[in-house]
């Protein structure tokens, strides 16, 4: 987790649901963390049981072009990840597990950028069931919200249980939320043996999720 963004949203997410799975989605106030919330969504399960967005910040619509609100968030990216980003996220609202990717996105015009996202759960109940998150960039280049990003490729992913690694924020300074400028693979198998290291062509998946 390298970006101030995720930091933010991490620790204010991690001081709410104190000791608990997962904060309640009533309890997250958007005044809380409105430095961060251009660059935030909320998504939600539908009735088909794929992740859509819900809510989604302004910046992260100009940097696709689109009002995201209702379109599927596996669809974001390249076909052949788009499994493995929809089980992730089962991961999430199933498992209440962090998920922590760095992807590259690319452009309409064939340029592209680094991105990071942060994919947090939410208590919303077994018929309500959400995640907040964020996406974030160190880089902001003269294209990025006019050129908008249509196509993308994941680098890296880590599915954490934050209870059960208590070192995953160590050298990371807290961080005040208002002072922040806005500025081939089997995926069942990927999510069942999250609790060990494995490694899936150029992906990483560590210690993760909870089993009740």
């Amino acid at each position: 987790m390298k970006e101030k963004g995720s930091i933010a949203l991490f620790q204010y997410w991690n001081h709410l649901r104190d000791g608990r799975l997962a904060p309640k989605r009533s309890e997250v106030e958007p005044a809380d963390i409105k430095s961060l919330l251009a660059d935030t969504f909320i998504l939600e399960r539908d009735t088909r049981g794929e992740a859509v967005f819900r809510l989604a910040g302004t910046r992260l619509c100009a940097y696709y072009g689109r009002e995201l609100k209702g379109f599927s968030f596996p669809s974001l990216w390249r076909e052949k990840d788009q499994r493995l980003v929809s089980r992730l996220m089962q991961g999430v609202f199933d498992q209440k597990s962090v998920l922590l990717m760095t992807y590259e996105g690319f452009s309409r015009n064939g340029r592209s950028n680094k991105f990071e996202l942060l994919a947090l759960p939410l208590d919303g109940g077994a018929e309500n069931q959400r995640c907040l998150g964020i996406i974030s960039t160190a880089d902001k280049p003269f294209w990025l919200g006019a050129d908008p990003i249509a196509d993308a490729l994941i680098d890296t992913i880590r599915v954490i249980d934050p209870d059960k690694e208590p070192m995953f924020l160590k050298n990371r300074p807290a961080i005040d939320v208002p002072s922040l400028v806005p500025a081939e693979f089997d995926p069942p198998e990927t999510i069942s043996a999250l609790g060990r290291v494995r490694r899936i062509r150029h992906l990483v998946v560590l210690d993760g999720g909870r089993h009740e």
